[in-house]
């Protein structure tokens, strides 16, 4: 890809999100290093209901202002919790009550990362934003394209395929061309304190839960019978808002009798039912797919591709292998792929990306899986 802008004009104020973590820290690190006006600034996203949410939030802030006092820089906070509930938490527990296993932090980026935190951004006078996302964003004449990081186990245009031209015309990846090894290296010898941090998991800005805990608070459990393809009872499920597609653990069944000692995977959630349809076997023919039919597509290019057929690659996780596939059909509503080899645990709520070399070109929430 063209290497054109991805920095703005030396001395604007740029504006980095700061977590805590040791990637927004050299994210900072490098932007001052490369002659910029730099700024820090602490999003809470979220109201801490129990004391270890308190601790870890209260750790997050205390590592971003030790950063920023180290590099010599403001560090602002800003609350958008109102704004992370209204805008993401809200969609990701309709989703789950329907039944759908949502991936709250592609929404969280255009939400609240790329919408909410550059408009404050910009409201304080900064020029341009930065994160420590691994990925590459190039622009010249012909409008900014969204890049696979050099990181390829890193990458995280996964999540960012959401994005616009003008939230990508206004941001900056300055680890885009690092590896992860290298950034920590880079953080000890700034002498950061996040140096050694773990990288964040869990639910974007929630952090880490038990999953079916976590959502039992909102979303009321709703018993129903687990059975196998042909109508076997195997026992009873929470709901089915508490599984996703090819799921393995927490199936809460033992050995069944007749049935050979294999691992049990979620296969299908008849909704009609209210029934969870087990099947064992990694790869057991219910749990692949030939293709799929999603949403409308986001293109981060503003517009479909002229001709389709299109024929590129699609990830339908983050860190899987991108997989050959063809957008047969392009609709106003919907798009229907089709995988050049079947696919395994395709998961209506779950998003569908596509590239073409190392370009992402945009994605669509998956609404069903097809043989």
């Amino acid at each position: 890809m063209p290497r054109d802008s991805q920095i703005s004009k030396a001395r604007d104020t740029l504006m980095v999100g700061m977590s805590g973590g040791v990637d927004s820290s050299v994210a900072a690190l490098l932007l001052l290093e490369q002659g910029h006006r730099v700024e820090g600034l602490f999003m809470k996203n979220w109201e801490e209901d129990d004391d270890a949410d308190y601790c870890a939030a209260a750790e997050d802030l205390a590592d971003a202002t030790a950063v920023a006092e180290r590099l010599g820089i403001p560090l602002h906070t800003v609350n958008f919790s109102s704004e992370y509930w209204d805008r993401v938490f809200a969609y990701f527990l309709a989703e789950y009550r329907a039944a759908r296993t949502p991936n709250p932090d592609v929404l969280c980026n255009k939400e609240i990362k790329f919408r909410a935190f550059l408009d404050h951004a910009l409201g304080l006078g900064a020029e341009q934003i930065a994160t420590g996302h691994y990925a590459r964003v190039r622009c010249d004449h012909n409008g900014c394209r969204l890049g696979l990081a050099a990181d390829k186990g890193k990458d995280q245009t996964y999540f960012l395929h959401l994005l616009g031209q003008d939230q990508l015309r206004r941001s900056i990846f300055p680890l885009g061309d690092l590896d992860k090894s290298q950034v920590r290296t880079l953080a000890r010898r700034a002498g950061f304190r996040t140096a050694e941090k773990k990288d964040s998991t869990g639910i974007c800005f929630i952090g880490e839960r038990r999953l079916q805990d976590f959502l039992a608070r909102y979303v009321p459990r709703d018993p129903g019978p687990i059975e196998t393809p042909e109508g076997t009872l195997l026992g009873e499920h929470l709901g089915l808002a508490y599984y996703t597609i090819g799921q393995r653990q927490g199936l809460r069944i033992g050995g069944i009798a007749g049935k050979p000692e294999a691992p049990w995977y979620v296969a299908r959630k008849d909704t009609a039912r209210n029934a969870l349809i087990l099947v064992q076997g990694h790869g057991h023919p219910m749990l692949m797919s030939a293709g799929l039919d999603g949403a409308a597509i986001h293109w981060i290019a503003g517009e479909a591709p002229e001709e389709t057929p299109v024929h590129c690659r699609v990830r339908l996780r983050h860190r899987q292998t991108l997989q050959v596939c063809t957008i047969t059909e392009i609709g106003d509503n919907h798009c229907r792929v089709r995988f050049a080899q079947p696919q395994r645990a395709v998961t209506p709520g779950q998003a569908a990306v596509f590239y073409q070399d190392d370009e992402c070109l945009g994605g669509t929430a998956i609404a069903q899986a097809w043989d």
